[in-house]
C-alpha cells in the first residue's frame, strides 16, 4: 500500500503497521444519511447502533431512504423508533440543510477539509469530531487528522508517552508528531485506534 513506507519511517507506527497490516479507506455516496447514521450513533456502542440503523431503514421498507424522505418523516415517527428529541431533531435538520444547500460527495470533493468543516457545522446537531470522521470514513481524505478525538489522544499519550496535564502543550505535542505523517495523517489514525481497542 502506497502509504506504508512513509509511515513505517515512524518506528513505532512501524511496530503496529507490522501487527495490524493495512487498511482500505472507502467513499461513502449517501453523505446525507452517513451524517444521519453518525449522529444516531453517539455515545452508543455498534452493537447499539445497529440496532438504531435497522429500525431506521425499516421505517423505509428497509430501503436506504433519500434526504426527502428523512425530511418529511415525522418526529413522532424518529422518537417512536428509540432515538432522543436532539438525535430526532437533528437528523431532520440534516435532511433539510441537504434538500436546501446540498452535500453531494461531488460538491463536498471540491472543497479543502476546513472549508468542509465550517459548511457542515452549520447544521444544529453537527459538530467538528462528526465532520472530521465523516472527511475520514465517507470521503476517504487520506490526511486528515481529528486531534480533539478521545481515542486517539488516548493512543498518543500511551505510544509517545505524552502528558496530558497542560491541555494546550499536549495538542501542540499531538499536532507536532502527526506532521510527520502527513500526507497520510488518516492512515495513521486508523493504526492508533486498532492500538487503543487492542487490549
Amino acid at each position: 500500500m502506497h502509504y506504508l513506507n512513509h509511515l513505517s519511517k515512524d518506528k513505532k507506527l512501524k511496530k503496529l503497521i507490522e501487527q495490524h497490516g493495512t487498511f482500505e479507506l472507502k467513499k461513502e455516496k449517501n453523505i446525507c444519511l452517513f451524517l444521519c447514521y453518525s449522529i444516531m450513533s453517539q455515545q452508543l456502542s455498534t452493537k447499539v447502533a445497529a440496532v438504531f440503523h435497522k429500525r431506521f431503514v425499516d421505517l423505509f421498507k428497509g430501503k436506504e431512504p433519500s434526504a426527502k424522505q428523512i425530511a418529511t418523516t415525522k418526529f413522532e415517527t424518529l422518537r417512536a423508533i428509540g432515538l432522543s428529541n436532539a438525535k430526532a431533531n437533528y437528523v431532520l435538520n440534516v435532511a433539510n440543510f441537504e434538500l436546501e444547500n446540498g452535500m453531494s460527495a461531488k460538491k463536498l470533493q471540491e472543497m479543502e477539509d476546513e472549508e468542509i468543516i465550517t459548511y457542515l457545522t452549520q447544521i444544529k446537531g453537527v459538530g467538528r469530531w462528526t465532520v472530521e470522521m465523516l472527511l475520514m470514513f465517507a470521503l476517504a481524505r487520506e490526511d486528515h487528522f481529528a486531534a480533539d478525538d478521545l481515542g486517539l489522544q488516548t493512543a498518543m499519550i500511551k505510544l509517545y508517552k505524552l502528558d496530558n496535564s497542560d491541555k494546550k502543550q499536549f495538542k501542540e505535542d499531538m499536532l507536532r508528531i502527526s506532521k510527520k505523517w502527513s500526507p497520510y495523517r488518516t492512515y495513521a489514525s486508523l493504526y492508533l485506534w486498532r492500538f487503543k481497542d487492542v487490549k
